[in-house]
């Protein structure tokens, strides 16, 4: 997502993981992890379609991740799934899959072989507040000796306010609109954001509308024990309970024909962008919320120190940043190049 000048991390011989062209590799193992490009087995840590891709002739994930897999990837996927802390040997490599905090299913993946212990965090979810994500597992640090983490908030001026803030702007965004007349149109991604947003907000300020690319994974979610509250489809509510509704949709719904179902509308974006001045006038909304279902920078420090690691290997994000960072602090530090970095994919919302 964001250009480095760090190199590569160099291989080296006794390495439980390295880059492949299709992906982050276990050798000793003979599976990947993440692939961006089919394979035998994949280990997949959440269903982010840069994380979840088609193609592979057998996955692995998480027991609590297998709704939403099969949701957008398909039913008749080769799927094992595995519970927390589930252990699975394979080629004399010990693997198990830990909560991250990030979406539903988000697992950071464990490999043990010969002593050592690697940790991929995939994407995960901590901040300063002591705050985790209602609609998953909390993130779970995993003691190691190298941990390859995300970092795409990897930079000091992300720090994320308490989410009950957060939540409390948005309740007063919708009355607000309500009380004018007007629909509330939150954007969000289809998995993960727009989920955390239902179950966040106050449900009693009028109706709930959800567009149509939100529903399979919602259902998800619930059949997982998920609360959310209830919604409705935009063509079933009268006009009088549009103009007080919040309507929760995937950016890619705008200019779209969909949105003229709506009449008059105020529009918003929860991201945690949103905590860069200027990112919401550069798309013209009328309000933006930082809210982020990844680590921010504080966040990342915290999650790092908590495995013990001496090594750490950044994936995407603001890497060159995070290396010198991390060197700073007297550890092993080096970036793995990948293609991760856009939970968009797969986003799309047809008219």
């Amino acid at each position: 997502m964001h250009a480095t000048s760090t190199a590569p991390e160099a291989p080296r011989g006794d390495d439980l993981v390295v880059v492949r062209p299709q992906g982050l590799y276990c050798p000793a193992g003979d599976f990947h992890i993440d692939p961006w490009r089919p394979v035998e087995r994949a280990v997949i840590t959440h269903a982010h379609a840069d994380h979840a891709r088609r193609g592979h002739a057998h996955y692995l994930a998480s027991a609590a991740g297998a709704g939403v897999l099969r949701a957008r990837l398909g039913e008749g996927i080769a799927l094992q799934t595995l519970a927390w802390g589930e252990v699975v040997e394979h080629r004399g490599v010990r693997l198990s899959l830990h909560p991250a905090g990030h979406v539903l299913g988000a697992a950071q993946v464990r490999l043990e072989h010969r002593g050592r212990v690697w940790v991929v965090s995939g994407d995960y979810f901590l901040s300063a507040h002591d705050e985790a994500n209602p609609t998953c597992d909390a993130f779970e640090p995993q003691r190691c000796d190298v941990f390859v983490t995300e970092c795409t908030f990897g930079l000091p001026l992300y720090r994320w306010r308490p989410q009950a803030e957060v939540f409390a702007d948005i309740d007063a965004w919708w009355a607000a609109n309500a009380a004018a007349g007007r629909a509330s149109l939150l954007l969000a991604y289809s998995f993960g954001k727009a989920q955390r947003l239902l179950a966040g907000v106050d449900a009693g300020i009028g109706p709930i509308v959800v567009h149509g690319a939100l529903d399979a994974v919602n259902a998800a979610y619930r059949a997982h024990g998920v609360a959310l509250p209830p919604t409705h489809a935009v063509q079933v509510l009268p006009a009088a309970d549009l103009r007080r509704a919040l309507v929760v949709a995937p950016p890619s719904v705008r200019g779209s024909a969909w949105l003229q179902r709506l009449g008059e509308f105020s529009d918003a974006f929860a991201s945690g962008w949103m905590h860069l001045r200027g990112a919401r006038r550069r798309q013209a909304l009328d309000r933006g919320f930082a809210l982020s279902d990844h680590a921010d920078w504080p966040g990342l420090q915290r999650a790092i120190a908590a495995t013990g690691a001496p090594r750490v290997i950044v994936t995407h994000g603001h890497e060159a940043a995070m290396v010198r960072w991390l060197r700073e602090q007297g550890l092993q530090a080096g970036a793995f190049a990948t293609e991760y970095g856009d939970e968009a994919l797969g986003d799309a919302a047809p008219a």
